[in-house]
């Protein structure tokens, strides 16, 4: 695969030269004050893409998996009950790692494509007399399926209840390419990961923590050690880890961060929706249609195609892989097969998307499958034409 061509997965996405290079540094000690200067701005500067106010930032050197496990341990005991609706394969293995460790998890299950239930957590959570429920897990944007869900919704349906449930959000997909509010959401614990809006490597699990979430801890008996986040707060006092930080990512995440705000974190916002918005009528155009059901389920980082009958979705990624050297992504669990995957986040403009909706097409024509070369490019033409100009002034 060429690596002069842009990526179109969900992550690691494309990244930046000026990021690549602040990942590039000699070593330096990591418990001397040069670290702790590297640190800080860091921290303070996922506090803001957050939007978080109170509460602590916890950078790990991990995963979102790893953020995902994190979470539950540091807040959790074998035997509580959390509750979860499974919707995609992201949420299913947030799932999974929870009945791993020894948790009740309560499941609403959702058809593939639908976001999460807010009536049905609703009523899950006023059926809870008891309060035996815990936690409640959201998945913010399901990548399998290109659905994100209303994670505001979602507090809303918790406090109609009347619940004092703790909110964990996975935002790995979501964080720094959508809007995130943690602070007016009520999010408890968000989870990210470096690899996504961030463009970073993979190899950073970075999570916001509310004061509840961290009074939660003082009870909580899952087991931890390396993802102990009392340990890492105590190091944090004084400009430190308890162990060897992946130095050159956390360069590379203040870096990025910068980045981030230069074009600021609404333009940011609004170029991903821009650029879903021009897939999405590529999509259209090629005659078929988002996996999401919905137009306000549509995510803007990544588009899952449902193909057409009699097509393979993964014969389409395999295949503009080892042509054109072009990445996309497969279909997932349920939808495997089923649809490809056109991840749109991170480093991409207008014109790289082009590229990509070019590719996917030739791939479609080499298969036999029914379209017109040139249509869905077009379509995403027409949009980005006329977009681009009303983005730049809201930028000046």
């Amino acid at each position: 695969m060429s690596l002069q061509n842009p990526v179109f997965i969900l992550g690691p996405t494309n990244m930046p030269e000026v990021i690549r290079k602040a990942c590039d540094m000699p070593t330096i000690d990591h418990r001397s004050p040069a670290f702790a200067r590297l640190f800080k701005p860091a921290v303070e500067g996922v506090r803001r893409v957050l939007k978080m106010g109170e509460g602590e930032v916890i950078i790990l050197p991990s995963t979102g998996t790893g953020g995902w496990e994190a979470a539950i341990t540091n807040t959790l005991s074998p035997g509580d009950t959390v509750l979860a609706a499974r919707f995609g394969m992201f949420s299913h293995r947030w799932i999974d790692l929870c009945q791993r460790h020894g948790l009740n998890v309560q499941i609403i299950e959702t058809p593939w494509g639908q976001g999460a239930p807010l009536a049905a957590i609703e009523a899950a959570l006023k059926a809870d007399a008891g309060h035996r429920i815990k936690a409640v897990l959201a998945t913010h944007n399901e990548t399998a399926t290109g659905v994100k869900s209303d994670i505001a919704g979602i507090r809303r349906a918790m406090d109609a209840a009347g619940h004092g449930a703790l909110l964990f959000v996975d935002g790995v997909s979501s964080i720094a390419s959508m809007p995130f509010e943690m602070g007016a959401w009520g999010v408890d614990i968000a989870v990210a990961g470096s690899q996504k809006g961030f463009m970073l490597p993979a190899g950073l699990a970075i999570l916001g923590v509310s004061p509840k979430a961290i009074a939660a801890m003082e009870s909580a008996t899952l087991p931890r050690t390396f993802f102990d986040f009392r340990d890492m707060l105590k190091s944090y006092a004084a400009g430190g880890y308890p162990y060897t930080p992946a130095v050159g990512l956390i360069s590379g995440l203040a870096r990025a961060i910068e980045v981030l705000e230069d074009e600021g974190l609404e333009n940011v916002y609004a170029r991903h929706h821009r650029l879903a918005e021009g897939v999405r009528r590529a999509v259209a155009a090629w005659g078929m249609k988002p996996c999401a059901a919905s137009p306000e389920l549509f995510s803007d980082t990544v588009t899952a195609v449902v193909v057409p009958p009699g097509c393979n979705g993964t014969d389409l990624v395999k295949l503009a892989a080892e042509k054109y050297g072009v990445a996309f992504g497969v279909g997932l669990g349920e939808v495997a097969g089923k649809v490809f995957r056109i991840g749109h986040l991170g480093m991409l403009t207008d014109v790289m998307v082009l590229s990509g909706l070019a590719t996917a097409e030739m791939c479609m024509a080499d298969l036999g499958w029914p379209v017109t070369l040139g249509s869905g490019v077009a379509a995403a033409q027409d949009y980005y034409r006329g977009s681009a100009g009303a983005l730049a002034m809201a930028a000046e």
